[in-house]
């Protein structure tokens, strides 16, 4: 096993992070500019959302086949094929830009992201002891929150100032560069042997992970939480290019540094799990992103900045110890528990913005806040039924990661 402050983990761990960061870079780099693919193709708010809905969905549908590929096939191999694809994907993007073609190539992409996405924490689950992987899951969480806010700012920035298809074109130029620099950086699995031919077992574990109440109902959350998070951000954006603020393009995709919070938030998950439990976390990770929510109400550019940082960090941190009781509590099969979260995730993600952007576009921000606080009062009922899974004694179980 790998532990923790060893050469060998500032190795492994940097080199998932920054696989991480490369995903999801290319994963949120139309996000910023949809209000402008709006206008450059003349579609409404919640058609143009399918841009970024195509490769959500993608990824959240592929993820548990690509878990399983990953048992037969090994973790390392399937995270390699999803990033060396990607930049080929992006510059597919550019030969015939219309917008079927875009939406199927952002779909693709999604299938690109799902092999690396499914099968990065089951790895450092198998390769890392315990105490690394409590460290090594915050940084991966924080790698993809600096991937999102580099790919949306660079999106966002590079469109104002030249077009999208330079965005693209610097993103696949990073991604090849960093596809490669993994490749060197990941050595083969020592504690994980593939075993082909298992299909229907796997099959058996995907029914056995839904079954699990432990399991599913952190699932449940993560998918909801996500569907929030990431689609306030979609509708804020929105509302500062619209009047009567009428921010450019490029400015208001600045709003992403606000991620930085959940950076941060996602690497202070651990001292949390020192000294409470899990489930407490996640009720006070979303009453700060719930206060976030709220706090926009008010028609202040400031102020919605303070509530996008309130937002982003409750929901990482949530997000981090979600996305790291489902990993620990996976007796077995441990990639395809993970990906089963990511697929309720990254499902969230898709339809949360149909629902939001029909919020928007119905009444504005008062009519998201409303629907927003629906989908609030679901996450905290889905705590109060894994409160009894709570039993165990924080420290204690904070050794059992």
């Amino acid at each position: 096993m790998i532990e923790l402050h060893t050469p060998q983990y500032r190795r492994v761990s940097f080199g998932l992070a920054f696989g991480a960061f490369i995903v999801f870079c290319n994963l949120y780099l139309f996000q910023p500019i949809l209000p402008h693919m709006a206008e450059l193709y003349h579609l409404s708010g919640t058609k143009v959302n399918w841009l970024f809905a195509a490769s959500t969905l993608a990824l959240s549908v592929t993820l548990v086949p690509w878990a399983i590929c990953s048992e037969s096939f090994g973790r390392r191999k399937i995270m390699m094929i999803g990033l060396f694809t990607l930049p080929l994907i992006g510059i597919g993007l550019l030969i015939h830009p219309v917008w079927w073609t875009l939406v199927a190539a952002r779909a693709l992409s999604g299938v690109a992201i799902a092999a690396f996405a499914s099968v990065a924490v089951a790895y450092m689950v198998e390769e890392f002891s315990p105490k690394a992987f409590q460290a090594a899951i915050g940084s991966y969480i924080a790698a993809n929150s600096l991937g999102g806010i580099c790919g949306r700012i660079a999106g966002g920035n590079l469109t104002g100032l030249f077009n999208w298809e330079t965005a693209v074109i610097v993103v696949s130029v990073l991604s090849i560069c960093g596809a490669i620099y993994v490749y060197f950086r990941l050595p083969p699995q020592q504690n994980f042997t593939p075993r082909r031919g298992q299909l229907f077992q796997h099959q058996r574990s995907v029914l056995m992970h839904l079954r699990n109440r432990k399991l599913w109902l952190a699932m449940l959350f993560g998918g909801a939480n996500f569907a929030l998070f990431v689609n306030l951000y979609t509708v804020m954006g929105f509302r500062l290019v619209a009047e009567p603020y009428s921010v450019p393009i490029g400015l208001a995709s600045l709003i992403f540094i606000c991620y930085l919070g959940g950076t941060l938030s996602s690497r202070l998950t651990s001292c949390w799990l020192k000294r409470y439990h899990t489930v407490s976390g996640m009720v006070a990770g979303t009453c700060l992103s719930l206060a976030g929510m709220w706090l926009a109400v008010i028609e202040s550019l400031p102020m919605m900045i303070i509530a996008l940082i309130c937002i982003s960090s409750g929901a990482f941190f949530t997000h981090t110890l979600a996305y790291a009781w489902v990993s620990q509590h996976a007796k077995q099969a441990k990639a395809t528990a993970t990906a089963l979260y990511l697929v309720h995730y990254y499902l969230g993600g898709s339809l949360g913005g149909f629902f939001l952007m029909a919020c928007w576009q119905y009444g504005g921000w008062y009519a998201v806040v409303a629907g927003g606080s629906c989908v609030y009062l679901f996450l905290f009922a889905l705590c109060w039924q894994l409160r009894e899974f709570s039993t165990f004694h924080p420290q204690q179980h904070t050794n059992s990661i």
